[in-house]
């Protein structure tokens, strides 16, 4: 049997019902009688519970289930929102376990210790280990999370995941394990596997400013750049640039949806010498003063203003794919996830769609993904490995 990998997605106005069929769309992708695996991802639309129920009418017991909520949906057949998507794999070259921890806004450490404390440290026959991590989206702690589960479960293993969604509603996000759903909390799910899996992080976001100082910051509120207030310092950065591609006379800009989409247009990139890590300003409401960020963003950091045309979103997607795919070498592709944040479906619009077929091309294999609050992208050896608006993809071989 090796690897096989089934995706579903459905649109229904019940919980269970659609969280059964996505299951069983899938389950008809394997040629297998059980499912080892299975991740699913769900629109705030739905009672979770219920979702989750419809999912287990598929599988059995035996299954390790994993998922959060999310912001749009999507797998190689289409995208969605408001739906229900299903990942299910078979496997007899790799295994699979998960737990979960609560209380992530004030112990960070704790949780994680919480979700990871029955996760083996070996297993026989699979002598490569990667993690999927997902967390509340809301709590803004997904740097934390990547460091603190890297250090408990060791430096050879890579993560990816992401911050759970609420369909932009920015209320309250949740996690799921084997039939539990919470809030404030992290599920981390380890994959073990004979042959190691394939994980990619792409933005396709280039400077437009010069190198900026975080002169005064309290955790992902930023005061200051240079000495200036920061709101200050990023409009100036954006001003020619929005005038000529978007018409937009920034110093008339009020509190509102215009503001929220430069800020996604706009965001801040932290130059780690081969490559930027992406740092959205989108929490912000005010146009005076302070820059609020999803995640913190200490004093001393150098900041650059951003900016990413459609196409370049595109791109960045479809890189991610092509690179996770040469990383299996010669290995086929059984199928993927992808963590895509939904501030480039916000960027794309429309050509979101673009993005999800520019997948299938480069991987000709089934996979499912969803539109996230950030993304985790850790690979092996790695001491920072929380992203936003960037696109990771996990592959497993076959």
């Amino acid at each position: 049997m090796e690897t096989q990998f089934g995706s579903g997605i459905a649109v229904d106005a019940h919980g269970r019902s659609a969280g059964r069929t996505a299951a069983a769309d899938a389950a008809a992708e394997l040629d297998a009688d059980r499912a080892d695996f299975c991740q699913v991802f769900a629109s705030a639309t739905y009672d979770y519970g219920a979702v989750l129920d419809g999912v287990d009418e598929v599988l059995d017991d035996e299954t390790t289930v994993v998922g959060c909520s999310s912001s749009g949906e999507f797998t190689d057949q289409r995208t969605a929102s408001g739906s229900v998507a299903v990942a299910l794999v078979a496997s007899d070259t790799m295994a699979f376990f998960a737990d979960y921890g609560t209380g992530l806004r004030e112990d960070v450490t704790g949780c994680v210790r919480e979700a990871t404390r029955s996760l083996p440290n070996e297993v026989d026959g699979y002598p490569y280990r990667a993690a999927i991590v997902l967390h509340d989206g809301l709590v803004g702690v997904g740097e934390q999370v990547a460091m603190v589960t890297q250090r408990r479960l060791g430096q050879q293993v890579s993560l990816a995941g992401a911050s759970a969604g609420d369909d932009m509603r920015m209320e309250q996000t949740e996690v799921f394990c084997d039939g539990t759903v919470v809030t404030d909390g992290v599920v981390v799910a380890l994959v073990a596997s004979a042959e190691p899996t394939a994980i990619t992080v792409d933005h396709g976001h280039t400077p437009i400013s010069d190198p900026l100082t975080v002169t005064d910051a309290d955790g992902s509120v930023v005061r200051e750049l240079d000495g200036r207030p920061a709101f200050e310092v990023w409009r100036d950065a954006i001003r020619d640039h929005a005038a000529d591609e978007f018409d937009v006379d920034v110093d008339a800009l009020e509190p509102g949806t215009e503001l929220t989409e430069l800020l996604t247009r706009y965001e801040f990139g932290i130059d780690q010498g081969r490559a930027y890590k992406i740092r959205w300003p989108g929490l912000t409401t005010d146009t005076e003063g302070p820059l609020e960020f999803a995640v913190d963003v200490p004093e001393g950091t150098v900041l650059r203003v951003m900016e990413s045309p459609d196409e370049a979103q595109v791109e960045a997607v479809r890189s991610a794919a092509r690179e996770a795919r040469a990383e299996l070498g010669d290995a086929d592709v059984a199928g993927g996830f992808v963590y895509d944040c939904v501030c480039r479906s916000v960027i794309l619009g429309d050509a979101f769609d673009t993005a999800v077929d520019a997948i299938r091309d480069e991987l000709a294999a089934p996979f499912t993904g969803f539109e996230t609050y950030g993304e985790l992208c850790m690979e092996r050896g790695q001491t920072s490995g929380y992203h936003n608006t960037t696109a990771v993809v996990l592959l497993l071989p076959r």
